[in-house]
């Protein structure tokens, strides 16, 4: 099923939305969670809460790219999974809540200004990314949003584990070098 008539039945509120969702992206879904917590029990757990944010999400949102738009559900909760995992492993679990909730305190009130900074970032990285020769915008976003090991992403592309760390510290170079030119 294409991705519109998908969101037509999320605006609907038909819950065959949620079957095809899962027929059509649980597997990308899956990857993308599975390469940040590595295990597949919370993986699919992590995939059940994204179907749940986006039966919530749409209405009033309209995705423009459905897999762009399930995947970074995917990844905020699968990241947010590993923090609250890693914080219990380091002696309990209050500290990170209390900072999780202050944090929606603080994070709104930057004002017009930051928000305005924050989008003029988000373009020049969109142009620094479409900038990129594709092979190394693949293996930058693989690296750094789908959070895959070096090792994983020389598997992908059939390269050395030496090429691909270094076609990444390259990559990272030109941004830094970009960053500190538009004043960042």
């Amino acid at each position: 099923m294409d991705d519109d008539r998908i969101v037509a039945l999320y605006w609907s509120r038909s819950e065959a939305a949620i079957t095809e969702t899962a027929a059509k992206y649980g597997s990308y879904l899956r990857s993308i969670s599975f390469s940040i917590l590595g295990s597949r029990e919370d993986a699919q757990e992590c995939v059940n809460d994204t179907y749940h944010d986006a039966w919530n999400t749409m209405p009033p949102h309209r995705p423009s790219v459905l897999s762009a738009f399930l995947g970074k559900i995917t990844r905020r909760i699968s990241i947010d999974r590993w923090r609250k995992r890693n914080a219990e492993k380091r002696g309990g679990d209050e500290l990170p809540l209390v900072l999780e909730e202050l944090e929606e305190c603080v994070s709104g009130s930057g004002g017009v200004e930051d928000e305005v900074q924050r989008k003029e970032l988000e373009q020049l990285l969109d142009r620094f990314l479409d900038a990129l020769p594709v092979t190394e915008r693949r293996v930058f976003l693989r690296r750094y949003w789908y959070l895959d090991s070096v090792q994983s992403i020389a598997r992908q592309f059939g390269f050395s584990r030496s090429k691909t760390a270094s076609m990444l510290h390259r990559t990272r170079a030109k941004l830094r070098t970009l960053l500190e030119k538009e004043g960042y």
